[in-house]
């Protein structure tokens, strides 16, 4: 079984597109620490990405996981936020296949750990190249019109490499 644990902004960007279930699609199951579900639906309730995230852990293909006190735990608390560290935490305690996380600090972290790592876009791109209907375009533009940081150069290469 592949073992996929995510952060706050996958989550939300793809609540955004209204196609959270894409990564139940992708992945069967995705796991969250207990932070990030602090983040989406206790400090989020009402807000994008809540109820859908509440209606996958309803379902049964969002798992919530408790993460024991640890170094590693610590010392990531440092410099990123508690989801973003109990993420990463977490993948490395149950040696995650793959890491969903989009800031750039907490993914420079993640590698340098040797976690294998994709964020929001790259779940678009992997759905793509699995033949899954994805407007790429309408995404990203939807995505930008919310906040995400998506630079015009990565915004024309990814539409350029779509055909």
């Amino acid at each position: 079984m592949t073992i996929v644990v995510a952060n706050t902004t996958p989550l939300i960007g793809l609540s955004i597109l209204d196609n959270l279930i894409l990564l139940k699609t992708l992945f069967g199951k995705v796991q969250i620490p207990s932070a990030v579900y602090q983040e989406v639906v206790v400090n989020g309730s009402g807000l994008i990405g809540a109820a859908e995230v509440s209606q996958g852990i309803n379902n049964g293909w969002i798992s919530i996981k408790e993460l024991p006190p640890s170094n590693t735990l610590t010392t990531l608390k440092f410099d990123l936020d508690d989801g973003e560290a109990e993420a990463i935490a977490l993948a490395l305690n149950d040696k995650a296949d793959l890491l969903l996380l989009d800031g750039r600090k907490a993914r420079t972290k993640a590698k340098a750990l040797k976690l294998n790592v994709i964020g929001t876009i790259g779940i678009l791109l992997l759905a793509k190249k699995r033949g899954k209907e994805v407007d790429l375009k309408s995404s990203l533009d939807t995505l930008r019109s919310h906040g995400f940081r998506i630079g015009d150069t990565l915004y024309h290469q990814i539409l350029e490499k779509k055909t």
